[in-house]
Parts: structure tokens; sequence; C-alpha cells
């Protein structure tokens, strides 16, 4: 079963269940999905799907943020509601220890010992990972692994 067919599965449970927020969430996250589907003209497929979600759970880290900055505990929880939710939808998060040695890999693969070969090393990882780390934190640990190094 793929990530859309999930998705339209909650969605239905969610409308059984009476779940209001959850049906919601389910609901923004394929209108948002289909949009970009008319737009490339084609389905997504599940990575692309991924990188969807991944784009939404970043939105709304970014407005609790915000509601922080604006003391909107209310608007907070109802964030993080959101991103628990989405995240369900998206697969197992990488622990630090397995993102550490998939670093390790692409350091090695690419050969780097400078933050001048960072391009290298995230072209090398990221598709590895897609979905199970955040890009942020792969980005702080490459860079902490390559300037070591120097």
């Amino acid at each position: 079963m793929g990530i859309k067919d999930k998705l339209f599965e909650d969605m239905k449970r969610a409308a059984k269940e009476k779940n209001k927020l959850r049906l919601s969430i389910i609901r923004l996250a394929l209108a948002g999905l289909q949009n970009r589907e008319k737009e490339l003209r084609r389905e997504l497929s599940d990575e692309e799907i991924i990188q969807g979600i991944l784009g939404m759970v970043k939105k709304s880290r970014e407005s609790i943020e915000q509601f922080k900055v604006g003391q909107r505990d209310d608007l907070v929880a109802k964030e993080e509601n959101e991103i628990e939710i989405l995240q369900s939808f998206l697969p197992q998060q990488l622990s630090t220890e397995e993102l550490e040695v998939e670093i390790s890999r692409a350091l090695e693969e690419a050969g780097a010992s400078t933050t001048k070969d960072m391009g290298k090393v995230m072209k090398i990882l990221m598709p590895r990972i897609a979905g199970r780390a955040e890009g942020r934190v792969v980005n702080e640990l490459v860079r902490k692994r390559l300037s070591v190094n120097q």
C-alpha cells in the first residue's frame, strides 16, 4: 500500500470515528498533494509524496516558532498535533546512531575531508535517507564531522 492509499484509508477511518482534527489535517495534506499532481500533470511517486508531507511539517514547525513569539499557546498545541499526525505517514525516522553510520558511509564514498566537500556528501547522503531524517539536522552533523577533519 502506497502512502497516498494510506492517507485515503486513514481519512475514511477518521471520518467514521468522527475525529475532526485528524480528518481535516489529512484532507489538507491530500489537497496539497493533489494540487502538486495537477501542476506536474502526473501522479506523484511515494518519494515525492514524502517530500510534500515533509514540507508541510516544516511549515508547521516554522509556524510554531512564530506562535511562541506571539505567545499563542493554543495555536502552538494545534500545530504540534498537526505535525504528529503528518509524521505518522512518514517512514520511521533514523536514530542519531543510524544517521551517523549513513554519514560515515557517504563521507567515505565522497572521499570528503573538508567543508568544501559538503555538497558531494549531501548529494550522496540525502537520497538514501530521504524522509527519514530532517535535512537541517543532517546538514549540521555532516558539517560538524567535516570541520573536525580540518
